[in-house]
């Protein structure tokens, strides 16, 4: 139970009475200010420091421990927060020392990296994306809170609101794809799901947006490299999402790795205060990323770690990751001047009011035994199921004797064989960020297969034909033998989950090893195959889009892998998923992005009338492969049809200077019909195009967007509304503006389909 510390300091006990607690979205509560004030005037410039040292908890003692006697700093106030310590066990003892024998009794901060669950595990977060459905994540990223909390681990590094160009990058697997209004509306909804409605809500934890900032924009998709990027696509592109997190009230934020514009993201004032502090009014608290403020001598604007402290802190970072600078230099610097003994103060309460606002002053401990009920958890697999079935993407589904070959229709004489690699391997449907979910856990795709083979809903066979990223190719024969005496194939290929995440760009995106081959032995077998692919990002497959009549994108779904698989093959649940992210046809086309700028000598400009170019030869492209991504941004396909029509838009014209003072509205509207037999759902998009403004605007940007799920036949109007927010952009004097132009306004079902309605913005 929790309970308090033995020896707080009379001033926090006895205001603690009288506090009312601010909502997730306020860290500044003049009641937690005045109790803040009043501790920091207590504080020696050490024990300040303390405040912000962050480290692993496992690095504390043991084999390459970076401090000496992690229990002593602890006791001495030398530790604000902690992470990788998951057990409530483990918190509590932590908790103990620093709230009980430590000088000022200051609680610790636990965090940990709950990306896509904690102990139980939901899709990756491209895959949470591709369901489109922010009510979704925040149903998931609460759960995750809700069992993390239980174990005192109060603080998430997440969510990563990186917009990603590029699939080369690992950590595209842990965003929300390539678009900024996409990528706000889920960085909402994860903010909202950690944090709750109350910050001192037991079951709470706050969230860290990350990483700050450019971080997906890495040269050639390496890890950790640098990036260039213009002021204007800095604003349009990669700061929205960021600035949704804050607008949310999210009370962290994490400094990124990479080096923008030649200046590190850790020592980057114009992002960390002149953006993030002077313009967004952050009032949270900023740490770095793992030794990311020692590595700035490594890029090269530090000699040493003094001054790489100095211009990581003066820049605006207040937590220093694992990588002790801050601890050891710190003092020395606001003792000789070089640092301010007001910024050193500032950051202390940014720290500490994030502290107040989770309530830790109150209740520094978890019960224990911590964790959920059994009925808690059987909630959390059941969303676990459905997340995942929404996530899936149905890229193919060509006709097989006269019908698209999903759902499958099982018989009891029908033979179905299992193949690839991917069939039985419970680590790899977690992914990366695999929280302290037991793999073991895991009901993959040949467990759930298995148990209605036993019922006897169809034959299985199951063969494995090859490695992840194995070259033998000795289960060829048995597989392909197994492939030719069955009525269907279901082909489980695809990377390993190690191949995504931090630190694992690849150059090449195709199937791993030899499984394009194994792809190519199967389907010369002329049995139809469903191919499931398992990535954390997109896929190179032009080879398979062309020659298997069912493809079925499941990234890496998490511990309910095969329920979810099952039950989307075999139709009682429909693939709703839409893609995030444009899908390559080769890596030399990357960066494929659909929001891109028009060039002089566009292959092709058929979305806007009369803009066609005139010369056939001379256009932007390749001579070696056809133009476009091979899937793009939006596009998924169901078990039935949609069809969009009478888009319409209630008013001719606007006025730029009526959308930038009173906010005026255009209202945006289309109908929708189920034309199939099936009931099914889609995802209405709504894209503007802006032509003839002070800077080029991209060929099309999302705007807005609606689930549907519709009945055989039913028809729905659809509705949105574009205001200053969605017609304003950075324009050539670097204003967040509307400006006159021509607009164009299409509702569709993917960024390639539909006609425009036109609208003039005038002055």
């Amino acid at each position: 139970m929790a309970r308090f510390p033995k020896a707080l300091p009379t001033l926090i006990l006895t205001a603690a009475v009288l506090t009312v607690r601010a909502p997730a979205a306020e860290l500044t509560n003049p009641a937690d200010e005045a109790r803040i004030n009043a501790l920091v005037a207590q504080m020696t410039v050490e024990e300040k420091v303390g405040q912000l040292n962050q480290l692993a908890s496992d690095t504390l003692t043991g084999p390459g421990r970076i401090v000496s006697d992690g229990e002593a700093l602890i006791k001495k106030g030398s530790v604000g927060s902690l992470f990788n310590a998951v057990k409530a066990t483990e918190t509590n003892a932590f908790q103990k020392e620093a709230v009980e024998d430590s000088r000022l009794h200051i609680p610790i901060l636990f965090g940990y990296d709950v990306i896509h669950g904690f102990t139980t595990l939901f899709p990756i977060p491209l895959g949470l994306s591709s369901s489109w459905d922010p009510s979704l994540v925040e149903q998931t990223s609460r759960f995750a809170a809700e069992e993390a909390s239980a174990q005192g681990v109060r603080w998430t590094f997440s969510p990563m609101v990186d917009i990603a160009r590029d699939p080369r990058w690992g950590r595209i697997t842990e965003g929300a794809g390539e678009d900024p209004y996409l990528g706000s509306a889920f960085a909402r909804a994860y903010v909202r799901g950690y944090q709750g409605s109350r910050l001192d809500d037991p079951s709470s934890i706050v969230a860290c947006a990350k990483h700050f900032v450019g971080y997906g924009a890495v040269e050639g998709g390496r890890e950790y490299n640098s990036t260039e990027i213009s002021e204007r696509t800095l604003r349009d592109v990669y700061l929205p999402p960021f600035q949704a997190a804050v607008d949310e009230g999210a009370g962290t934020l994490m400094a990124a790795f990479n080096a923008v514009n030649g200046v590190p993201s850790s020592a980057n004032y114009f992002t960390l205060t002149t953006v993030l502090r002077d313009e967004w009014n952050f009032q949270g608290l900023v740490g770095s990323d793992w030794t990311a403020i020692r590595e700035i001598v490594l890029h090269g604007i530090a000699d040493d770690e003094n001054v790489a402290a100095r211009k990581a802190f003066m820049a605006g970072v207040d937590m220093d990751m694992q990588s002790t600078v801050y601890l050891a230099q710190l003092p020395s610097l606001v003792s000789s001047g070089r640092v301010p003994m007001a910024r050193l103060d500032e950051a202390v309460r940014r720290v500490l009011r994030v502290k107040f606002a989770l309530g830790l002053f109150e209740h520094p401990y978890v019960p224990v035994p911590a964790g959920l009920s059994p009925a808690e958890k059987a909630r959390g697999l059941e969303l676990a199921r459905h997340a995942a079935e929404e996530s899936f993407i149905l890229l193919e589904n060509r006709p097989v004797k006269g019908s698209p070959l999903l759902p499958l229709r099982p018989s009891a004489g029908m033979r179905v064989a299992l193949i690839g690699p991917l069939a039985d391997d419970g680590v790899d449907m977690l992914g990366s960020w695999t929280g302290i979910a037991d793999a073991r856990s895991v009901v993959t795709l040949k467990t759930s297969l298995s148990k209605r083979a036993e019922l006897g809903e169809f034959a299985l066979t199951v063969a494995g034909g090859t490695d992840v990223g194995g070259m033998k190719d000795d289960g060829f024969a048995r597989a392909a033998e197994v492939a030719r005496q069955s009525d269907v194939v279901i082909l489980a290929l695809g990377e390993s989950g190690h191949s995504s995440g931090e630190a694992s760009a690849r150059a090449h995106i195709e199937l791993p090893g030899n499984q394009e081959r194994l792809l190519e032995k199967i389907v010369a077998t002329g049995t139809p195959v469903v191919l499931v692919v398992f990535s954390g990002r997109p896929l190179s497959i032009p080879w398979a889009s062309r020659h298997v009549p069912a493809i079925l994108q499941a990234w890496f779904p998490g511990l309910q892998a095969g329920p979810a698989l099952a039950r989307v093959l075999f139709g009682e649940a429909s693939p709703s998923g839409r893609l995030t992210v444009s899908v390559p046809r080769s890596v030399g086309e990357i960066p494929v992005y659909y929001n891109h700028l028009n060039t002089g000598r566009p292959r092709t400009d058929a979305q806007v009338p009369d803009t066609n170019p005139t010369d056939s030869y001379y256009v932007t492209g390749y001579i070696d492969e056809k133009d476009g991504p091979l899937y793009p941004f939006g596009y998924g396909l169901g078990y039935t049809s949609f069809k969009y029509s009478d888009v319409a838009v209630d008013t001719s014209w606007l006025s730029a200077a009526a959308l930038n003072r009173d906010n005026t509205h255009l209202n945006v509207s289309a109908t929708v019909q189920n034309t199939g037999s099936r009931e099914g759902t889609d995802v209405a998009q709504l894209y503007i195009r802006l032509r003839g403004t002070s800077v080029a605007r991209p060929i099309r940007e999302l705007k807005g967007f609606k689930r549907l799920h519709l009945g055989p036949g039913e028809s729905r109007k659809v509705e949105f509304t574009l205001g200053r927010d969605e017609l304003s952009f950075w324009n050539i004097d670097m204003k967040h503006v509307a400006e006159p132009g021509t607009l164009f306004v299409w509702v569709a079902s993917d960024c390639t389909q539909g006609s425009p309605a036109r609208v003039e913005i005038r002055d």
